[in-house]
């Protein structure tokens, strides 16, 4: 019994979506207790009530009537103030919340177990019983042991969902950075081409008319590309169990995609890398990716994860065109009259690099191709420590 609920606490730490597995908990307990029915509330964030987030056997009127009670409610409000449990023998208390006939009809007493960690409740697990239940003081230790060890999987839920909070509001972040490295300066430039153009065009000086329409159009090419990036890096989200289990989908998709063979290497026991650090990382190695799959038509991929006594360095290698060769993609924009623009996105790499405190390094691969090395000192990568 204890490894079946132990096992519904570590899927709690990492499942969002909580009421079905507190509904799975619910199904053992009252097994486990002679239960008709069973509930689980937490606190809400000001304390002030109770929040009905999962039940086994509870008619709907009682549902609808107990989503949301007061914290100081009778028995309840008691076990959700400490670590107790506490049995209510009086179950008019409970009827006042609905006008079905539930309780002193169909139930005759109520056990109300706190969920504690730290020494806070996080709410209460209610178990109700159709009779006088006979349970002894080792089943009582036993439920009582169960809501610490649920309080203790709420805890961690919460940091997991505040965690993917964080997440998010950064990626957004990142958005805005990108949208401002790559497409808000392109616009701007455009932006001051425009009344130059327009000036020509009404003084018919052809020459530079055409001169000035060929800057704007080639602006409007890369803010159109540049966007069209930002919307694919950003469809490709950091994933929230990590930076490798993130790369790893990245590789299973990137053929069907792109049509080139990608494969992750990690010979790194343990990157100890920051949630921040991981995020600037992932998009360092996207970038690099994402020119293989532009410009460097290669059939195959690597990203390499080394770690020595110095250094963590993450390699993404191709088999391409390699960086002295024109790609199809360039020979395209040259044949448009357009000069070729920064296709590795170094300056955007550069800036994540120099954000995690390490270098980036881009050159020839050994045997034709492209080599991207990150490079990340030691005593950056250690728990807690952001590059600046």
């Amino acid at each position: 019994m204890s490894n079946a609920v132990g096992g519904l606490a570590a899927e709690l730490a990492l499942n969002s979506d909580l009421a079905p597995l507190l509904e799975r908990f619910l199904i053992a307990i009252q097994a486990l207790a002679g239960a008709q029915a069973g509930a689980v509330r937490v606190l809400t964030d000001d304390g002030k009530s109770m929040r009905l987030v999962a039940q086994q056997g509870l008619p709907v009127d009682v549902q609808i009537a107990e989503r949301l009670v007061a914290s100081d409610c009778g028995a309840c409000g008691v076990a959700s103030a400490g670590d107790v449990l506490r049995w209510v023998d009086d179950v008019k208390t409970c009827a006042k919340h609905t006008e079905h006939g539930y309780f002193g009809l169909q139930c005759h007493r109520v056990l109300a177990i706190s969920l504690p960690h730290d020494g806070q409740a996080l709410g209460i697990y209610n178990l109700f019983f159709d009779s006088d239940p006979r349970i002894n003081p080792q089943m009582e230790t036993m439920l009582r042991l169960i809501g610490q060890l649920l309080g203790l999987a709420l805890h961690n839920a919460k940091i997991e969902r505040e965690r993917l909070r964080v997440t998010v509001l950064k990626e957004r972040q990142e958005m805005v950075n990108e949208v401002h490295d790559t497409i808000a300066q392109t616009l701007a430039y455009v932006r001051m081409r425009l009344p130059l153009l327009n000036e020509s065009m009404l003084a018919h000086d052809d020459q530079r008319s055409l001169k000035y329409f060929s800057d704007v159009k080639k602006g409007v090419g890369e803010v159109h590309d540049k966007l069209r990036e930002v919307m694919t890096y950003f469809r490709t989200r950091m994933d929230p169990l990590g930076l490798l289990h993130a790369l790893q989908g990245v590789a299973d998709a990137y053929f069907d995609r792109v049509g080139i063979s990608l494969e992750i290497r990690n010979s790194a026991h343990g990157l100890n890398l920051t949630d921040e650090q991981e995020v600037q990382v992932f998009y360092v190695i996207q970038e690099a990716l994402a020119n293989i799959a532009k410009h460097s038509m290669a059939r195959r991929a690597i990203v390499f994860i080394d770690r020595d006594h110095q250094q963590l360095e993450f390699r993404i290698e191709d088999d391409g065109l390699g960086m002295d060769e024109p790609s199809v993609s360039m020979l395209v924009t040259l044949a448009k009259g357009l000069a070729p623009t920064n296709h590795f996105g170094l300056d955007i790499m550069q800036s994540r690099a120099k954000r995690l405190g390490g270098s980036l390094i881009v050159g020839p691969n050994d045997g034709g191709g492209t080599r991207v090395r990150l490079l990340l000192p030691v005593e950056q990568v250690q728990p807690g420590v952001v590059g600046p």
